[in-house]
C-alpha cells in the first residue's frame, strides 16, 4: 500500500519495507535505527517540475506518432508528379533538340528514342502499375520507379505528336492541370463529392470503357482503322475526362481520409500513386481530344 501512498511512498525507509511502532510511554522518540526521510520536500519539488516540463512539451504530430499526415501526402504527391513531368519533358523536347544540332538524322534519331521511350514506359509502367495496385506495404521506390515509366511513356506520345501539331503537348498540360485545378477548388468548396450511386454508375462506365478500348485495339489491328475519331472519338474523350475526374474526386477522398484516420505514413504514396494515375489517364485522353480538333482543321 505505501507504494501508491503520495507521502509515505517518497519515504526511503517505507520503500525498504521498514516498520515503525509508536512511542511508548517513558519513551522520546522513535525506536533506536528508526530514520526520518528528511528530503521529502526536495523530491516532492522535484517531481513537480518534471510534470511541469511534461506538460510544456509541445503534442506529439503525425510524424513523431509515424501517421500519415496532410504534408505527407502532398510531398508524396509533388515527388511522383514532378518525376513524371520531368521524365516526360526531357524525352518530348529529345526529337526536336537532335534535330537543331544533327538536322534529320537526329530527328529521326530523337523519334526513334521517343517511340522506344513510349514502349518500355507502356510495358514498365503497366507492370509496376499492377504491382503498386495490389502490394500491401506501399513502397516509394516503385511508386516513383512507376512515375518515371509513365513520362517516358507520356514524353514519347507528346513528343511525336508535337511534331505534327506544334504546341498540342502544352495545350494537353494546361488543360490537364485546369480540368485538375477546376475539380480541386470545386472538391475543397464541398460541392463536389462521391456518392454510392454514383461511384456504381463510375464503376459501369469504367467496364464499358474498357471494353470499348479492347475493341478498338481489335478493330485496329483487323482494318487499320481507329473507332476514336470524329464525332464518336470527341464524344468518347469527352466522356472519359469526366469520369478521370470523378476519379480525381475520389482520390482526393481517400487522401482526405487517410491524413485523418491515423493511417501509417508510407500510405501517403499510395495515394500518390492513385492520383498519378488518374493525372496520366486525364492528360492522354485531353490530348486525344486535342489531336482529333486539330486535325480536322
Amino acid at each position: 500500500m505505501a507504494r501508491h501512498n503520495v507521502i509515505f511512498g517518497r519515504d526511503q525507509a517505507v520503500q525498504r519495507g521498514q516498520s515503525f511502532s509508536s512511542p511508548q510511554f517513558g519513551q522520546s522518540g522513535p525506536p533506536q535505527g528508526t530514520q526520518w526521510s528528511s528530503d521529502f520536500g526536495a523530491q516532492q519539488t522535484q517531481q513537480t517540475d518534471q510534470l511541469e516540463a511534461m506538460y510544456a512539451r509541445p503534442a506529439a504530430t503525425g510524424h513523431d506518432t509515424g501517421r500519415m499526415t496532410m504534408r505527407d501526402a502532398l510531398n508524396a504527391i509533388t515527388a511522383t508528379l514532378g518525376v513524371i513531368m520531368v521524365v516526360g519533358f526531357v524525352i518530348a523536347v529529345t526529337p526536336r533538340l537532335l534535330g537543331a544540332v544533327m538536322g534529320e538524322s537526329g530527328l529521326q534519331l530523337g523519334l526513334l528514342i521517343g517511340g522506344a521511350a513510349t514502349i518500355v514506359g507502356l510495358i514498365g509502367g503497366f507492370i509496376l502499375g499492377l504491382v503498386n495496385s495490389f502490394k500491401k506495404q506501399p513502397s516509394a521506390i516503385l511508386v516513383l520507379a512507376y512515375a518515371v515509366f509513365e513520362g517516358m511513356l507520356l514524353g514519347g506520345i507528346s513528343g511525336s505528336i508535337d511534331l505534327y501539331y506544334p504546341g498540342i503537348a502544352v495545350q494537353a498540360v494546361i488543360g490537364t492541370l485546369a480540368v485538375a485545378g477546376t475539380v480541386l477548388v470545386l472538391f475543397r468548396m464541398g460541392i463536389l463529392r462521391t456518392s454510392p450511386v454514383l461511384t456504381k454508375i463510375f464503376m459501369v462506365a469504367m467496364i464499358a470503357y474498357m471494353l470499348f478500348l479492347l475493341v478498338n485495339i481489335g478493330f485496329v489491328l483487323l482494318a487499320g482503322q481507329s473507332l476514336r475519331e470524329g464525332v464518336i472519338g470527341l464524344i468518347i474523350g469527352g466522356l472519359a475526362v469526366v469520369m478521370a475526374s470523378y476519379s480525381l474526386v475520389m482520390d482526393f477522398e481517400d487522401v482526405q481520409r487517410a491524413a485523418s484516420g491515423h493511417t501509417p505514413r508510407a500510405y501517403a504514396w499510395r495515394c500518390a500513386f492513385g492520383l498519378a494515375v488518374t493525372m496520366v489517364w486525364m492528360y492522354i485522353e485531353i490530348l486525344r481530344i486535342l489531336s482529333i480538333l486539330r486535325g480536322s482543321d
